[in-house]
């Protein structure tokens, strides 16, 4: 009987609830989470935003005049942005008329650990799916629309292989519209984690892509670490992408979850055996580092001296070599990764590969791993969203991997310098720029794998310090003895 009433009550309470709140009940009821009044009040704002779904406007389809000058740059370019401003004028207006205003975007920030994504994960999966056992809510059912769910680093990643594609054929043409066409057309609805804008090209593309893509009914909800206002805060021709900002405030909702401070990936450490540690200097005994790669040994499956190596293809027409590697397993050592011009695209590649990386020799990170903390923390993000199990072997504990620290970017006559305090650092994006430090020295400040060549200029002077946050965390999640894929 307290089985049926208990029923009874969830089914109620499905019934007056929308599909992202009724799952974040049921998980509440079956102890798989705690109750979060911030969490709570996301999920009735994305319950919204689902049952506005139902009305979203079709994506209206570019015109073969339209097409033809993305392709050409023979028209001057003033008359092909106003004939474009025009068109898009108009586009709107007939949208307007016919369907009505298209819902507004989410975009979700606050601290690491909050609920963000978890919640932003349960939307994306209500969304085209009604399952009858949970709820009878006629409300809830709606057409179908497409939809992508993305880390935002893999996002720019395919736009600028996109655009890289797209130039080989037209060099001469504009590729966003025609992007922003290829990418409503693939989905409707976009969800970006971890939306973050750290280099000039990104900024200079967002600005007009994410009109573009308004333009055509594309619904967005992205989670951030950064509200808008700090997004690309300090880097080179901000008050170019400021405008963006703009934009992204009066067209999106946004919800701020700065309040909550609680990460809740740090409250169950699951023993996963996926990190590792021995300083085998203290009292000259190595026997605790013996142990490590022989744990590292068993799982790789074996010794790694009898492996083949392999080239990874990469996109943009690059490759990665695996010297140690298996059917599931690629070793690597922390040199190989992470002191090597290497990005997001490689990692990715690997990721692809790969179900298991194993990376050895990882050393504390501070103020004089600059460039390889950088690009470390985009592999622990490649790896956490492609649910890549990474197995680590440090020379310091996980709650000493990272060290804080402090950098300022400093400008003379649009002259960037670049100081690193003891404290101090930078994420990075894919690409690789070379600025000039206090002393003359000319330093890598983000990794694309194509040395010399930049994507971008250097991204906000405090991102790192909070981008080690984030990998912490991610890397307590991923120690789970569930964590990873077959």
């Amino acid at each position: 009987m307290k089985t049926m009433i208990e029923k009874h009550r969830v089914a109620q309470r499905c019934f007056s609830i929308g599909p992202v709140s009724a799952a974040y009940e049921l998980m509440v009821d079956a102890g798989e989470v705690r109750r979060d009044d911030a969490q709570v009040a996301l999920a009735a704002k994305l319950d919204d935003l689902h049952e506005s779904l139902a009305s979203l406007p079709p994506v209206p389809l570019l015109t073969d005049e339209q097409i033809e000058s993305s392709r050409s740059s023979s028209r001057p370019l003033l008359l092909a942005r106003s004939m474009a401003s025009a068109q898009s004028f108009l586009r709107k207006k007939f949208h307007l008329w016919s369907f009505g205003l298209p819902p507004r975007g989410i975009y979700i920030h606050g601290p690491v650990g909050v609920g963000k994504s978890f919640l932003m994960d349960l939307f994306y999966a209500s969304v085209n799916v009604f399952d009858d056992s949970r709820c009878n809510n006629d409300r809830f059912k709606h057409a179908k629309i497409t939809k992508r769910r993305v880390h935002f680093h893999e996002f720019m990643l395919d736009v600028h292989h996109r655009i890289f594609v797209y130039k080989q054929k037209h060099p001469r043409g504009d590729a966003i519209p025609i992007i922003a066409q290829q990418l409503a057309q693939e989905a409707q609805l976009l969800c970006f984690d971890e939306f973050q804008v750290t280099d000039v090209a990104d900024a200079m593309i967002l600005k007009r892509l994410f009109l573009l893509l308004l333009d055509c009914n594309v619904v967005v909800v992205a989670t951030s670490n950064r509200s808008p206002d700090a997004l690309y805060e300090g880097g080179i021709n901000r008050s170019l992408f400021l405008p963006f900002i703009d934009m992204l405030k009066h067209t999106f909702d946004i919800i701020s979850m700065e309040g909550s401070t609680k990460d809740y990936r740090l409250e169950n450490r699951a023993d996963g055996q996926s990190y590792f540690w021995s300083n085998k200097d203290v009292q000259g005994d190595n026997s605790s580092n013996n142990d490590m790669q022989a744990q590292l040994e068993e799982i790789f499956g074996g010794t790694a001296s009898g492996a083949e190596s392999e080239i990874i293809k990469v996109r943009f027409g690059r490759t990665v070599q695996v010297a140690r590697l298996n059917d599931r397993c690629a070793w690597f050592d922390f040199s190989e990764l992470c002191y090597q011009p290497l990005g997001a695209a490689d990692y990715l590649s690997l990721c692809d590969r790969f179900p298991v990386l194993i990376m050895d020799n990882v050393p504390q990170l501070d103020a004089n791993h600059l460039n390889e903390a950088r690009r470390f923390v985009n592999l622990i993000d490649a790896c956490y969203e492609s649910r890549t199990r990474l197995v680590l072997a440090a020379q310091v504990p996980l709650d000493e991997l990272f060290v804080d620290f402090e950098a300022q970017v400093e400008s003379s006559d649009g002259d960037e310098e670049l100081f690193v305090s003891d404290k101090g650092g930078n994420s990075s994006s894919f690409a690789t720029t070379m600025i000039r430090t206090k002393d003359g020295e000319h330093m890598e400040w983000s990794a694309t794998g194509l040395i010399g060549v930049s994507l971008a200029q250097f991204s906000s002077a405090n991102d790192l310090a909070f981008s080690f946050r984030r990998a912490a965390s991610r890397l307590v999640e991923m120690g789970g003895k569930e964590w990873g894929r077959e």
